[in-house]
């Protein structure tokens, strides 16, 4: 069982909260996410986040070659590079933010062995099976993706991160994600399926079809967290499982993203309970299948803005908002001491 936040920590968080110069509760959720950074950090008041490292998982998809997406899979390859050159929304938000920011190819359908070792140590193979026909991965393919998310994340703590943020880029990764929050939840495909970057409504048809036979081939095989991986999953959906396991035992908070990192997190629970613990949810994006997955987990989300880029852009725009409540928590006057 994982070490969990400080509950004893949170407690003197909500007292002090309290005790603030305002009304009581007056700063909403806010309050929430200051006495859980506390607890996180294990010291009231928290320190705002200051080293925060954002990490996105590159990888192809096999069912983005059936129709369920508005892009090819060529995109995905074309983004990746658009990230090592700093030109990406979340580039562009990390930069205000002060976030360290690289992305991962673990199983981009393309060879970017040009961008440096940086960007493809960690890659597992070429794409993954068409998951409505076929297993997303080999059972040795995927502990070697949870391994590399666990590597990958053990590294941004050794380089000092205090709060981490994973980011997702793959063209057609909805659908594996999706097909992941219905397994886990027991959900059908209809309750899940949403339209990605933006598909019509015959897609839309065709993508709960590939879906539905997606739970239907997998059957009791996703009772395993492991085996469901391998069944609907991707390398780099798998490795952000074992990334999420990795920050939760490393005592090192996560702010979430969209309908991927939720995805991954219930899987991660499943797998490695108390890892939700360490996980805060950024946004609602526009998918079913995450607002699903959030209710199940008891997950708020920070922000609704009708996002759905993914990247770890709703995690990194909510990124003020956990810093502002730690400063509230720490800077922030006692009504004791303006007492006349």
């Amino acid at each position: 069982m994982l070490r969990l936040p400080s509950e004893p920590v949170r407690q003197v968080a909500a007292e002090r909260l309290a005790a603030l110069a305002k009304p009581v509760g007056a700063l909403g959720r806010l309050e929430d996410l200051a006495a859980w950074l506390a607890a996180c950090q294990g010291v009231c008041p928290p320190q705002p986040p200051s080293a925060v490292r954002a990490v996105i998982l590159a990888g192809d998809h096999g069912v983005s070659a059936d129709g369920v997406s508005a892009y090819p899979r060529e995109v995905t390859a074309a983004m990746v590079r658009a990230f090592v050159g700093g030109l990406a929304g979340a580039s562009v938000l990390a930069r205000q933010h002060q976030v360290a920011l690289r992305v991962l190819d673990l199983a981009v359908d393309a060879d970017l062995a040009d961008l440096g070792p940086a960007v493809v140590a960690h890659k597992v193979r070429r794409s993954s099976g068409a998951i409505d026909r076929e297993d997303a991965l080999t059972l040795a393919e995927t502990r070697t993706s949870l391994a590399a998310g666990e590597a990958i994340a053990r590294a941004e703590v050794e380089a000092g991160a205090d709060l981490l943020i994973l980011g997702d880029m793959g063209i057609g990764n909805t659908t594996p994600a999706a097909a992941l929050v219905a397994a886990t939840f027991g959900a059908g495909a209809e309750e899940v399926v949403g339209r990605g970057t933006g598909v019509a409504d015959e897609r839309l048809a065709h993508k709960t079809a590939v879906i539905a036979a997606a739970l239907r081939r997998t059957g009791d095989r996703a009772a395993d967290p492991v085996q469901r991986l391998a069944a609907l999953g991707s390398a780099d959906l798998a490795a952000g499982v074992g990334f999420l396991c990795a920050a939760a035992r490393s005592g090192v908070p996560v702010l979430l993203d969209g309908i991927v990192p939720v995805a991954e997190l219930g899987v991660a629970e499943d797998l490695e309970p108390g890892v939700l613990a360490w996980c805060a949810a950024g946004h609602r994006s526009t998918e079913p299948a995450q607002r699903l997955a959030l209710d199940k987990l008891g997950l708020e989300p920070l922000l609704d803005l009708g996002l759905r880029l993914g990247e770890g852009t709703g995690a990194l725009t909510a990124l003020p908002l956990l810093r502002s409540a730690a400063l509230l928590l720490g800077d922030m006057a006692l009504l004791s001491d303006l007492a006349p």
